[in-house]
C-alpha cells in the first residue's frame, strides 16, 4: 500500500473513554489479539499510549469481514469506526479504556509480519537473547514503553530542575585523549594521523573540571560514557550518566543539592515523597555495620563485632585469628515462619560468606530460657546471655559469626549473609531508601603492582587534616569523597576535587605517576590549573542503574533501549563486527588475532 494513502489516525488507543460515545474515530496500530467468535471479530489494537478493542459486528460486509479474517498477531493496520460505551456487565477495569468498544466500519493493513518469534506480552519468559535479537518486537511491550517513558519522565524532571537553578547543560567531547587510570579506554583510530588515536571518555571528569576554571560555575550534562570493561547486569560498555560540577562548594552544598533534586524528581515522576535529607554514615561505620559500602538499608540485621566475647570462649580458631590481630563478626537471622534454620540452608549461607573470602561459617541456635544450642554453642558455655543481648536475638533466632585476619574480607563476606538473609526471610521493605556514604579513604594498596592508587579517582581533595602526611602516611588518608547508595545500589559518586596545581601532583606521584608522566597525560588540566582555578565539586548520578531501581527490576538492560547482551554483543545488528580491509587500509590498521591453544 502507498504511504499517502493510509487513514491517519485522529487518536491514539489509549485515549477513548465514555465521553467519545458516538464520535467517529481513524485508530492506527498493531493487532495485540485477534479473536474470531464466528461472526464477531474481536480485536485489541495497540499503540504506544495502550490498548482498544475494536469489534466487528455481524453485519459487517463482506470487504470488513474479509478484512478481519486475513488479520495476523502484529499486523500493523488502520481502522476506522464508531465509539461506544460497552455494557456495564462488560466493561473491563484492567483497561484503560474498559469502558469503550470502537465498531469497525473499516479495516486497512499498513503492513504484514511473519510468524513472531515470541508473544509480545509482559510477564513472558523469553530467553533475553531472543528479545535483544527481535529488540523492535520487545520494544512494542507494555513493559518495555513504561520503563523507556519512566526514563524519559525521570531525565526531564532533573533537566527541568537544574536549569531553573542556573545550571547550563553543556556538551564535552566524545572523542578525546587517552588518560587511562581507571578502567581500559575505548580507542578510535585517526585516519589523518597514522598511530595516533582518540578515546572514548570514561566520564567528562577532565573537561568539567576545566569548565570550571572557564568560570562556568554550575554545569550539567546528560553524558554518555564509556568503559572497555567486562558487562554485568547493573552495568554495560557504554552507560549515561548525570554529570554535574559547581564552583565554590563545599561536600554539603553538592549533597544538599543531590536531595533536592531527587526528591523532587521522586515526587513528579513516581509521586514518593522522600526525607528531605538522606542519612549519612562514614564509610567505616557503613562497612563495620553493614559489611558493605553500598548498605540496602530497607532491613535491619546489622553487624556486631564480637571479637571480646569470642577471645574469652574456648573455641581455639576465633582465639588464634584473635591472637593475631584479626577480626570476629556476627549476625543475628530472626525467626522466620517460611524458612527453615536447617543444616541444608546454613551451608547455603556459607557458600555465600566464602565468594568473599570467608573460611567459614559459625552458628549457634537460640532456643527457649536464652540458651544456646548447635555449632560452636559449646564453645560460649557460660557466656549466653552475654552474646545473646550483644546480638539482640530472641528464640528461635540464629547467630552467624565470621573470624578473619583481614577486616575487608570479615566485614564483605557477612554483608553476603545479610543480603540473602534479607531476600530469603522476605525482610526487606518497599520503597526506595537512601543514603550518602561519606569519608572513604583516599588511596588503597595495589597488592599485585606493589604501589598505591585512588580508591575513587586521582582528582579528589584529601581532607584537610591529613595534607602533611599524604606521603608519609597515604593509607590513612580520609578524601573528601561522597557516594549516594539506593536500595543497596551505588547510584552516584562524587567529591570536591583539587584545584591547587602543587597538590595535584604530590596525589600523581603517591599514585605511581611521575612529574613526566603526570605532565603527559594530564598536562592540560595542570596547565587550566595554573590559571586561577576556584575551589569546586561536583557528583555523577548513573541514569541507567536509577532508573532501574525505579522500575523495580534487576538489570539495567531492561531501561536501556538497545543495550548489550552480558557477553558485550548486540544480537541484533551482530555488533561488534569484522570490518573489510580498505577501512583498515585508511586508518592504517593491521589486526593481530589471537593465538589458537
Amino acid at each position: 500500500m502507498s504511504e499517502e494513502l493510509f487513514s491517519q489516525r485522529t487518536t491514539t488507543c489509549g485515549s477513548l473513554t465514555k465521553a467519545d460515545d458516538g464520535a467517529r474515530v481513524i485508530l492506527n496500530g498493531w493487532v495485540h489479539r485477534n479473536r474470531n467468535h464466528g461472526s464477531v471479530h474481536f480485536i485489541n489494537l495497540r499503540d504506544r499510549y495502550g490498548i482498544t478493542q475494536v469489534v466487528v459486528d455481524d453485519d459487517a460486509d463482506e470487504e470488513l469481514e474479509a478484512a478481519a479474517n486475513s488479520l495476523k498477531l502484529e499486523f500493523c493496520i488502520a481502522v476506522t469506526g464508531v465509539v461506544r460505551k460497552r455494557p456495564a456487565e462488560m466493561v473491563n477495569p484492567e483497561m484503560k479504556t474498559g469502558e469503550i468498544e470502537v465498531k469497525a466500519e473499516k479495516i486497512e493493513i499498513l503492513s504484514t509480519c511473519p510468524a513472531l518469534p515470541f508473544q509480545i506480552d509482559d510477564g513472558l519468559k523469553t530467553k533475553e537473547d531472543l528479545r535483544l535479537k527481535y529488540r523492535y518486537l520487545d520494544l512494542r511491550s507494555q513493559g518495555m514503553q513504561k520503563r523507556l517513558k519512566l526514563r524519559h519522565d525521570f531525565i526531564l524532571s532533573i533537566r527541568n530542575y537544574l536549569s531553573a537553578r542556573d545550571f547550563l547543560e553543556i556538551e564535552t567531547p566524545t572523542m578525546i585523549k587517552s588518560t587511562p587510570e581507571g578502567a581500559r579506554d575505548f580507542l578510535v583510530p585517526s585516519r589523518h594521523y597514522p598511530g595516533k588515536f582518540y578515546a572514548l571518555p570514561q566520564s567528562p571528569q577532565l573537561y568539567k573540571q576545566i569548565l570550571m576554571v572557564g568560570g562556568m560555575d554550575k554545569y550539567f550534562q546528560i553524558a554518555r560514557c564509556y568503559r572497555d570493561e567486562d558487562a554485568r547486569g547493573d552495568r554495560q560498555l557504554e552507560f549515561t550518566q548525570l554529570d554535574l560540577e559547581m564552583s565554590f562548594v563545599k561536600r554539603d552544598d553538592v549533597l544538599s543539592l543531590m536531595e533536592g533534586l531527587f526528591g523532587h524528581v521522586f515526587k513528579e515522576v513516581m509521586d514518593y515523597d522522600l526525607p528531605a535529607t538522606f542519612r549519612r554514615l562514614t564509610y567505616a561505620d557503613a562497612m563495620n555495620t553493614y559489611g558493605s559500602d553500598k548498605p540496602d538499608l530497607r532491613f535491619g540485621v546489622e553487624i556486631k563485632d564480637v571479637a571480646d566475647l569470642a577471645a574469652k570462649s574456648s573455641f581455639s580458631t576465633f582465639k588464634e585469628i584473635i591472637g593475631k590481630g584479626g577480626f570476629v563478626k556476627a549476625v543475628c537471622a530472626p525467626h522466620s515462619e517460611t524458612v527453615d534454620f536447617s543444616r541444608k540452608y546454613i551451608t547455603s549461607l556459607e557458600d555465600a560468606a566464602k565468594v568473599y573470602g570467608a573460611h567459614g561459617l559459625a552458628w549457634m541456635k537460640v532456643g527457649e530460657n536464652k540458651s544456646l544450642s548447635g555449632g560452636v554453642s559449646k564453645f560460649f558455655e557460660g557466656m549466653e546471655d552475654e552474646v545473646i543481648e550483644r546480638m539482640g536475638a530472641a528464640e528461635g533466632d540464629m547467630i552467624l559469626l565470621v573470624a578473619h585476619q583481614d577486616w575487608k574480607r570479615c566485614c564483605t563476606s557477612l554483608s553476603a549473609v545479610r543480603n540473602k538473609l534479607g531476600k530469603d526471610l522476605n525482610l526487606i521493605r518497599k520503597g526506595f531508601e537512601f543514603c550518602w556514604i561519606i569519608d572513604f579513604p583516599l588511596f588503597e594498596y595495589n597488592e599485585e603492582g606493589g604501589f598505591w592508587e585512588a580508591a575513587h579517582h586521582m582528582f579528589s581533595m584529601p581532607q584537610q587534616e591529613y595534607l602533611d602526611t599524604l606521603e608519609s602516611d597515604p593509607g590513612r588518608v580520609l578524601g573528601d569523597l561522597y557516594d549516594l547508595v539506593l536500595n543497596g545500589y551505588e547510584v552516584a559518586s562524587g567529591s570536591i576535587r583539587i584545584h591547587d596545581v602543587e597538590l595535584q601532583k604530590r596525589i600523581f606521584r603517591i599514585c605511581n605517576f611521575d612529574d613526566e608522566t603526570a605532565e603527559q597525560r594530564f598536562g592540560f588540566l595542570l596547565n587550566a590549573f595554573r590559571y586561577s582555578p576556584p575551589p569546586h565539586g561536583g557528583i555523577a548520578p548513573g541514569i541507567d542503574r536509577m532508573v532501574m531501581i525505579m522500575a523495580e527490576e534487576t538489570s539495567i538492560h531492561e531501561v536501556i533501549a538497545f543495550p548489550k547482551n552480558t557477553a558485550a554483543v548486540s544480537p541484533m545488528d551482530d555488533s561488534p563486527s569484522e570490518v573489510d580491509q580498505k577501512q583498515l587500509d585508511e586508518l592504517h590498521l593491521i589486526v593481530k588475532y589471537p593465538e589458537k591453544p
